[in-house]
């Protein structure tokens, strides 16, 4: 499996393709992908034709779509250790940092071995139930059900840190710090990093601020009680699909995984360039 940009590293020869039907709905860019893959000599298999299976000698992960996509394909490849690649048919993106335009120049240095794949951290919790679930962005706790403002306690290593009044808690991955977390005000970090990130969505107060933690450190997010003994619902997210259903007293506990996401990168100053440009668009 390719790690490095050493000329004398393995090739990639078989590409697993997930394109994003709704970008694609008619699969014309897909196909044009494949055609071009199987013009260099490569192997292509496309998710719908597997049934979602993962073929066991796929050296990449081509993703056509945008963030959404490819965190979408981080789970559907979790625990191959498949290295993903996006190609972007949406918005300017930072998972999927192959624009467009670009792509056929953007493969061709793939192709030639011109590139470097990065670990980025996930965060795992188990939801009652006992269903375990990852994260590469995110996990969010947000109320459900009609409108209310959650009481979230928050644990760190087993201590309670502070109760928060909000409308819900993001718990961040630096990768995912520049979507929800940066919404909610919360800080940028560099997304080959190691650590957590706790923000409060719409905290009732003037005066609270992210929490940045040790990558090392054990989270646990209880949802606490209201002045009025109501029971308070509320739903926790992993990556942005609603994993569970929570209720007063519910525990969670979230942590670093020791399952990683590989993410090929073609140039290395491509996470602040991505980050001037999306700036740059927001003023």
């Amino acid at each position: 499996m390719p790690h490095s940009s050493n000329p004398n590293q393995a090739q990639m020869e078989h590409f697993y393709i997930i394109d994003n039907q709704m970008k694609d709905p008619e699969g014309h860019f897909a196909a044009e992908v494949v055609n071009f893959l199987r013009g260099e000599g490569k192997t292509c298999t496309l998710e719908e034709e597997s049934g979602g299976k993962v073929p066991q000698d796929a050296d990449c992960c081509l993703v056509l779509g945008g963030d959404g996509t490819v965190l979408q394909a981080s789970h559907a490849v979790l625990g191959e250790n498949l290295p993903l690649l996006g190609i972007n048919l949406g918005t300017l993106g930072y998972l999927a940092q192959i624009e467009k335009k670009d792509w056929q120049t953007a493969l061709r240095k793939v192709l030639a071995g011109n590139f470097t794949v990065e670990k980025r951290m996930m965060l795992e919790g188990t939801v009652p139930g006992g269903r375990t679930e990852y994260a590469l962005n995110d996990v969010v706790f947000a109320r459900s059900g009609a409108l209310q403002i959650l009481n979230l306690d928050v644990f760190v290593n087993g201590q309670f840190l502070n109760s928060f009044n909000a409308d819900g808690i993001i718990l961040s991955t630096p990768t995912g710090s520049t979507a929800y977390n940066l919404s909610a005000g919360g800080p940028i970090v560099e997304p080959g990093a190691q650590m957590i990130v706790i923000t409060p969505i719409c905290p009732h107060t003037l005066s609270t601020r992210s929490v940045v933690l040790s990558a090392s450190d054990v989270v646990g997010i209880r949802i606490g009680r209201t002045s009025t003994a109501r029971v308070l619902e509320a739903e926790v997210h992993f990556d942005g699909h609603r994993s569970a259903i929570l209720h007063t007293g519910d525990l969670v506990t979230i942590h670093r995984s020791e399952r990683t996401a590989s993410l090929v990168v073609l140039e290395q100053r491509s996470f602040l360039e991505t980050l001037h440009r999306k700036m740059a668009n927001l003023t």
